[in-house]
């Protein structure tokens, strides 16, 4: 293991930027180490610019560790790699002759308390992760907000020990994801803002800030645009990237839909000037991928994002994407010098409310809905410190509305023209 070069996953993806190429990376994990050393090396291997991953399993996820060795000992397939369960010495055989200055290994998890995950990273010089206070704690269970902010503390603190080994920690912030969909993009941008503020406030010197693909290109390219000024304004480090997400809701269910919605996200990523791109694949609404379906998807990303071309944007021209991600930013600051007490109460005031989520700590005031236009907008604001909605829509949205819109994309993507969709 100590002969294993240093992989600086910040570094690594802002060199090939400046060569003008996108980095993609795939969402792969599997339980068994030869399965799961095998994905990495064909993912180094891909007819693209690469970084691997190592995704956890649920159950490592929210500390059931117990479960997990249940499952270990009874030859029960998991869903992800139980990097806590598994010694030290079995992760470093699957790293080695793999990971490396050329091909960086990120490890993603989706726990609200990340600190088992960061010593086992730890324990391997595994510096890349992601998640955040805010966007691993809401969207997946019931731990209150307050204590994923502290294991949240105590975990970036945790990360920056690996500077002692040689290793600059890089976290990439899930904040542009929230719940995947039906999140607007103006908070979507907001909450990726702070989590990364919160992140440099608690040692953290390489960052990423993620947005997700939503419904209306030209309003996701608004957002990467307004969320590239405010981190430029704000981010007090300079070892910064975007990266983007294809769509996270439900995804296309054939495979020409699926193909052209992805290489829709690695067109958005080129033109909107991000750096990498999280790529998924055509089996997204039927399985788990396989091996061979993730290498084949990673090089369609990487043939789009060739043929793609960044579109300049002036830094002086703002949007509605940015006024609003602005004042949400700066509301959500003026509350308190402390990050991680400002975002609590956010949450409490209702600044930061996300729509259809239904964690007790959020107040489940706003609501969204797709437009004619395929724009995902505001339809209720609750306490929010933004305008109204323009167009009030004079009913509470159906069940029937929320399903439409939730399907939207699918929709539209499944058709066999991929034309153009009302939502509702």
């Amino acid at each position: 293991m100590s002969e294993r070069q240093t992989a600086d996953f910040g570094a690594y993806v802002r060199a090939e930027a400046e060569a003008g190429r996108l980095v993609v990376q795939p969402r792969m994990g599997f339980g068994d180490p030869a399965v799961m050393r095998a994905g990495l090396a064909a993912t180094r291997a891909a007819a693209a610019r690469t970084v691997g991953t190592i995704t956890i399993d649920a159950h490592t996820r929210v500390g059931h560790l117990a479960a997990v060795e249940s499952a270990l000992r009874d030859g029960v397939a998991l869903n992800g790699y139980p990097l806590v369960t598994h010694p030290a010495a079995t992760t470093a055989g699957i790293l080695a002759g793999i990971e490396g200055p050329h091909f960086p290994v990120q490890v993603r998890h989706g726990s609200a308390d990340p600190v088992d995950i960061f010593q086992a990273m730890l324990a391997v010089r595994l510096g890349a992760t992601e998640g955040g206070p805010v966007s691993y704690c809401l969207p997946y269970g019931r731990t209150p907000l307050a204590e994923s902010v502290l294991n949240w503390e105590r975990g970036c603190e945790l990360l920056t020990r690996l500077r002692d080994t040689g290793v600059e920690p890089h976290l990439e912030t899930f904040g542009g994801c929230m719940l995947g969909q039906l999140c607007p993009p103006g908070q979507l941008v907001a909450i990726s803002v702070l989590e990364a503020l919160f992140f440099v406030q608690h040692g953290i010197r390489s960052i990423s800030v993620s947005y997700a693909q939503q419904t209306h290109p030209g309003q996701d390219r608004e957002a990467i645009a307004a969320l590239r000024r405010l981190c430029g304004e704000l981010l007090r480090v300079s070892d910064w990237h975007v990266v983007v997400y294809a769509y996270m809701g439900l995804y296309p269910q054939t495979h020409d839909g699926a193909y052209r919605l992805l290489g829709q996200a690695a067109e958005l990523a080129v033109e909107g000037g991000a750096q990498r791109l999280i790529v998924k694949t055509a089996a997204e609404s039927q399985r788990i991928p396989s091996i061979e379906v993730n290498v084949r998807a990673l090089e369609y990303a990487a043939w789009a994002a060739r043929r793609a071309t960044r579109v300049p944007v002036d830094a002086a021209v703002g949007s509605a994407t940015y006024d609003e991600a602005s004042a949400l930013v700066n509301a959500v600051l003026e509350l308190d010098p402390d990050v991680g007490r400002a975002l609590l109460l956010a949450f409490r005031k209702g600044y930061l409310d996300i729509p259809y989520c239904l964690h007790p700590d959020n107040k489940g005031q706003t609501r969204s809905y797709i437009d004619g236009d395929g724009r995902l907008c505001w339809e209720a604001t609750g306490a929010l410190p933004v305008d109204a909605p323009r167009r009030s829509r004079g009913r509470r949205s159906t069940s029937a509305d929320l399903l439409g819109d939730l399907s939207y994309i699918r929709r539209k993507y499944d058709e066999p023209a991929g034309g153009a969709l009302t939502a509702r």
